[in-house]
């Protein structure tokens, strides 16, 4: 991967629906070889996909929470166990494993805060081998998401 390829995932970051006349204008390259050079990066796997960014607070999603989970046990079993079931929760828009503790990292949007609370206690606590759950409001987004480079 040079710089040129570089150039074309930070287009493609910014806006992942640029056409690839308009990628290619962006980073200097003629069609042909922006289009080339794209489906190499797909090839390889450095581009796994493309997805929509979602407004949360215009789907009546504005609470946000980060909840870390420490797990009872470190097996196998209980990872997948848990790693299982909090896929299926809708809320959960993101789920991380850590290193070292806590084990994992929740990323959850809610209606509100009763509705937060209800989701904590009714779903999130139910979540097989948690030993612990710690909460915290997410304030203000300062970095989006974004790919380093």
């Amino acid at each position: 991967m040079d710089a040129i390829d570089r150039e074309i995932l930070s287009a493609l970051q910014e806006d992942g629906r640029a056409t690839m006349t308009e990628v290619a204008q962006r980073v200097g390259l003629s069609l042909s070889a922006c289009h080339r050079r794209f489906r190499d990066l797909l090839a390889s796997g450095v581009i796994r996909g493309f997805r929509a960014e979602l407004d949360l607070d215009l789907l009546g999603l504005p609470f946000e929470a980060l909840v870390f989970v420490t797990m009872r046990a470190a097996d196998h079993a209980s990872w997948s166990a848990f790693e299982e079931a909090v896929a299926a929760i809708p809320n959960v828009v993101q789920a991380q494993r850590l290193f070292g503790e806590p084990d994992y990292q929740l990323y959850v949007a809610a209606r509100s805060q009763q509705h937060y609370q209800e989701l904590y206690d009714h779903a999130l606590t139910q979540l097989p081998g948690v030993q612990r759950l710690t909460s915290t409001l997410i304030m203000k987004t300062v970095v989006p998401h974004h790919a380093p480079m």
